[in-house]
Formats: structure tokens, C-alpha cells, sequence
């Protein structure tokens, strides 16, 4: 008799496909890894075949793995949707939206919006993660990213809320002012090693490849606190600086340094009502121009 596959099945290969080890996916279903473990073996022996190929990195899905794991995100959004439908009036939208970005924008831009938007919908929750990594959207690790890129994602939907424009920055009490010249004893404040190939690297060991960085740091939000605290100077984009009269721009705004900020969904995700509502609401509130 042809095996059948259950949605509890379902839920424990998505879960395996998103978390990538027999952990992951026990601490997001809420079972233990034994559970897991014999849930995947139990279908792959009434299926016939291997759903996810095993190595110390962790469990990848095969060809057939990835289609099935892809007709369940299909099924959740469905299952999800109807949930939705069911427990709230027609005017309520409720639920977890998890929104991931860096710290940057997240304190520079969309803390400030949350508030309103909790206002306005008030039975929604946010999960708000920071990390310079981009979140795999395709596997649903997060419902909605707000990042600086020049080359977003094809296949996620996307909303461009205009350029991230930088400048070079000092503090007031650095003494320094615009157009002073910039000599190799000055600090630098950088985020060399957890963002390498950021434009403002790119840029500093350009035109200053002989800098004095003296402080590296793990995010742009950690450059912009040492420039305020007189450490040194600075790369930092202009939504940022203009919140510190502190702050005392050195530069004009270096073109080369541009970057684009987007607001981006899963195509499937970003119909639910809940991420539906919070995206159409950042993407009409937060601009750069």
C-alpha cells in the first residue's frame, strides 16, 4: 500500500529543511530530536526514497526533500490564512510578524514606526531580529527583511524605499570641521572584519589605505556611539547622523559608498494578512530620498 503523507509529517520535514539539523527542528516543533529523527526515517522507508542527504553539517534536502518541503510552506500559508480567518473580525489583524534587519536600521528607521503600527493594530507581536546576514526568507526564517543592498533577491517581493547615502563624520569635540584634511594620524572607527566588503571599506582602504583604524567594530550603529564618544572618524549613513547635533560631517556624500534600501517578503508569506499589513505599512512610511 502507497505510503500517505500526513501533515504532521509535513510539519516535521519543514521543520528539518528550515532548522538544517534534527535540534533546530525539534526546538521549533517543540519535540525531542528522537522524535524527529524516527518521524524522517519512518517517511523516507513508506516513500522509498531519501528526503534529506546527512553530514556534520547538518541534514540538506534532496530534489524530492526540497519539493515537498516547498508544497508545505504552501499548506502552512494556506492553514495559516484560514486560522486567521476563523479567529478574527474582519477589521482585526493578530499574530507574530518577525522582521529582520541590522541594528542600524532598525533603531535609525523602524523602531520609530513601530510604535504606530502597534497602535493601529494592536493584537500584532513583533519578532525583531539584527544580524549583517540576510535571513533565508525562502525558508520562512523570517517573515520580512529591511536591508541595504544594491542587489536584492530576484525571487522575493520587493518594495525600494530609495538610497542609503553616507558621509564621513567626526564629533564636535574632535575639534575637526568640513574640508579638513584628513592625515594618517586620525583614528578610524570601521567595521573592517564583520562587514568586509561593506562600500565604506571599500572605500577607506581606497583613498586612505594607509588609515590609522583604531577601533573595529561589528556593526555601523557601533561606529556611529565611538564617533559621538570622540574615538575617532567615520563612515555613517546621513538618516543616522542627523539624530546627533553632535555629530560634524566632514565630506560631501561619497557617491561611490550608495547603497539602496529595501523592504522585503516571500511571495507566499507576504499574503497573510499579518505581514500583509506590516509591509504595506513600513513600505508607505519609511523613505529615503
Amino acid at each position: 500500500m502507497q505510503y500517505k503523507l500526513t501533515a504532521s509529517d509535513l510539519e516535521v520535514l519543514l521543520a528539518v529543511y528550515r532548522g538544517g539539523t534534527l535540534a533546530a527542528a525539534a526546538e521549533r516543533i517543540g519535540v525531542d530530536s528522537s522524535t524527529i529523527f524516527r518521524c524522517v526515517q519512518k517517511m523516507e522507508r513508506g516513500i522509498g526514497q531519501s528526503l534529506f542527504s546527512r553530514s556534520r553539517s547538518g541534514y540538506r534536502p534532496t530534489e524530492l526533500g526540497l519539493q515537498l518541503a516547498e508544497k508545505a510552506e504552501a499548506i502552512e500559508v494556506e492553514l495559516e490564512s484560514a486560522r486567521s480567518a476563523a479567529q478574527m473580525a474582519p477589521e482585526d489583524i493578530a499574530g507574530s510578524v518577525h522582521i529582520t534587519t541590522t541594528d542600524t536600521i532598525l533603531h535609525g528607521l523602524l523602531a520609530p514606526q513601530l510604535s504606530l503600527l502597534n497602535r493601529t493594530h494592536p493584537l500584532l507581536q513583533f519578532e525583531l531580529e539584527t544580524a549583517n546576514r540576510l535571513a533565508n526568507l525562502s525558508r520562512r526564517d523570517s517573515d520580512i527583511a529591511l536591508r541595504a543592498t544594491r542587489t536584492p533577491p530576484e525571487h522575493l517581493i520587493g518594495k525600494h524605499l530609495g538610497p542609503i547615502r553616507v558621509a564621513l563624520f567626526a564629533s564636535q569635540i574632535s575639534g575637526l570641521a568640513a574640508g579638513d584634511r584628513i592625515d594618517n594620524k586620525i583614528c578610524w572607527i570601521a567595521p573592517d572584519e564583520a562587514l568586509p566588503d561593506h562600500p565604506s571599506v571599500h572605500w577607506r582602504k581606497r583613498y586612505y589605505p594607509k588609515a590609522n583604524v583604531a577601533y573595529r567594530v561589528d556593526s555601523i550603529l557601533t561606529v556611529t556611539e565611538f564617533i559621538r564618544l570622540g574615538f575617532g572618524i567615520g563612515i555613517i549613513p546621513l538618516f543616522l547622523a542627523e539624530d546627533y547635533p553632535d555629530l560634524v560631517q566632514l565630506t560631501d556624500v561619497l557617491d561611490e559608498c550608495q547603497t539602496e534600501l529595501w523592504l522585503l517578503a516571500h511571495p507566499e508569506s507576504r499574503h497573510l494578512r499579518r505581514v500583509s499589513a506590516v509591509f504595506g505599512h513600513l513600505s508607505q512610511i519609511i523613505r529615503l530620498e
